[in-house]
């Protein structure tokens, strides 16, 4: 089996282990991360220094295969683009829980992520660097734009089509044939009725228009403080 090592090692870098070890197609050789002392152990499994020291460890350790572990859609596009200037050698690649239900006709990016439980229906399309988090569900025909994600609990009807970078919260709903736009973010138990335009935090039941946002804004309860940010959007 080929080595991978998982950049990010936070709790959602300990779900993507537990998803590359279910999966079993990859030798996970450890974690990349600039914010934990490199040598130390997480899960059994070292942090082997920083992103910036990949060449010398691609080299170590006999890495060719890396995924990215962070939630927040726009920083993980930003650390995927530092990598690829650092090592351009090195493969993204895409783990599938097993648990994961993934129907007929489907197509699935590379350094996407399908965790426990997930559900993607026929016919849908997930392009490079998603996530679908826990028991979540993507429905026929939907289309997931490059690092965009769905998070745990989530339900969308047929025909989603999800802009790039954009984000579903905790057990949002969404009913068929909705186009959302890039860069936009669904609050937490959220029910979208219509339309989501570009760059926008709708939530509520029926979701609503609350304010535009950045791309680099926050929404997830890791992310650094903003003050323009809802608790209710926290928690993809």
């Amino acid at each position: 089996m080929k080595n991978v090592v998982i950049i990010g090692a936070s709790g959602h870098g300990g779900m993507i282990m537990d998803c590359l070890e279910k999966e079993g197609k990859f030798t996970l050789v450890g974690f990349v991360d600039s914010f934990k002392p490199k040598g130390t152990y997480i899960n059994g499994y070292e942090i082997l220094g920083s992103e910036n020291e990949l060449p010398l460890l691609m080299d170590k350790f006999g890495i060719d295969n890396a995924i990215v572990a962070i939630g927040n859609n726009f920083t993980r596009k930003l650390m995927v683009d530092k990598i690829a200037e650092i090592a351009p050698s090195l493969h993204f690649v895409t783990t599938i829980h097993p648990s994961a239900i993934i129907g007929k006709n489907v197509s699935i990016g590379k350094g996407s992520v399908i965790m426990p439980g997930a559900i993607v229906n026929c016919n849908s399309r997930i392009g490079n660097f998603c996530i679908v988090n826990t028991n979540s569900s993507l429905g026929h025909d939907g289309n997931m734009a490059l690092f965009s994600s769905i998070s745990s609990g989530v339900c969308t009807g047929g025909n989603l089509i999800l802009g790039p970078y954009s984000a579903l919260s905790l057990g949002a709903r969404v009913i068929e044939n909705i186009s959302i736009g890039e860069h936009s973010v669904v609050g937490a138990g959220s029910l979208v009725v219509k339309d989501v335009g570009c760059h926008a935090v709708v939530y509520g039941s029926p979701a609503r228009f609350v304010r535009s946002r950045e791309p680099h804004d926050a929404y997830l309860s890791g992310d650094p403080v903003s003050n323009q940010c809802s608790p209710v959007i926290h928690g993809i």
